[in-house]
């Protein structure tokens, strides 16, 4: 009982930017861990880590509708509020949690425009038109209002990584962080949507995933990595009764279609059951 009232007396929960300015403006080194709540697991790993390597640590909650491209698919994700702040009052450490309201991040007046490059405009990018102009934007005012020193991210969403790493350290004395992806014991990438799926759904997404993973050793054998994929696609959508979006093989440092295996990543979108997941390993 004690070390719960403890945590929650370190932990201040920030609900405006007044609020916000005033907390953080003695500190530093502060890391932050930017969510749209739907915590789990691999939030966890990324606060552990801030927690880690900087002295102050904040996590926010926003559920930003500007990367949303669908606006069901804005209205079905699975933030809870409540839920997410009973998962992360049980860390230890963590300093501030920041649940801003669409005014707090949308305040201000400038209407400029974050565009893309064409070159960038592939994976995720290709099908979910505007998604990472929104996640740009958003990362843009966030990283803005908080001044982190760090920011920690999760490789498995690589392509919005590599995009907000190149963004941030372009426009702020900012560190981004890309940090290891966290499965669970059947080898599924942990992600909020994962949520939306049921017991049996999410035992059937485990072994999908698990029959993708192993193209990691297939690939090796092919001269033509991207070729092999493009029938892997044809033979797994057909096998597995799901609708892919991409899969191919690409170069870690510039995401560009590479057929070599070494430094490059297989990555993957598909829907399942109206659900979009993605991976890259």
């Amino acid at each position: 009982m004690f070390y719960l009232l403890n945590n929650l007396i370190q932990m201040k929960i920030l609900l405006n930017n007044e609020t916000l300015h005033k907390t953080l403006k003695p500190f530093d080194n502060i890391g932050f861990v930017p969510t749209m709540g739907g915590i789990h697991e691999g939030h966890i790993s990324l606060i552990n880590k801030s927690i880690k390597y900087a002295d102050k640590t904040i996590v926010s909650i926003f559920v930003n509708p500007k990367q949303f491209n669908n606006k069901r698919d804005f209205i079905s994700y699975p933030s809870n509020i409540k839920n997410d702040l009973a998962i992360l009052k049980k860390i230890p450490k963590i300093d501030f949690i920041y649940i801003p309201k669409f005014k707090d991040i949308y305040e201000s007046k400038d209407k400029s425009k974050i565009i893309i490059k064409r070159s960038d405009k592939i994976l995720c990018a290709k099908f979910r038109k505007g998604h990472f102009e929104g996640v740009l934007d958003v990362m843009d005012k966030l990283t803005n209002l908080i001044n982190p020193k760090k920011i920690f991210m999760g490789k498995k969403d690589y392509q919005q990584l590599f995009l907000v790493k190149n963004f941030i350290e372009s426009n702020y004395k900012t560190k981004v962080i890309g940090c290891k992806t966290i499965r669970n014991k059947n080898k599924l990438a942990l992600s909020s949507r994962n949520f939306l799926l049921s017991k049996k759904d999410l035992k059937k997404v485990e072994n999908i995933s698990k029959k993708f993973l192993n193209l990691k050793n297939e690939v090796k054998k092919h001269r033509y990595i991207n070729k092999f994929l493009g029938q892997s696609k044809r033979k797994f959508e057909k096998l597995l009764n799901i609708k892919i979006e991409y899969l191919e093989n690409r170069n870690v440092k510039n995401l560009k279609i590479s057929n070599r295996y070494l430094k490059s990543k297989i990555f993957l979108s598909y829907h399942f059951k109206g659900i979009r997941l993605i991976d890259n390993f």
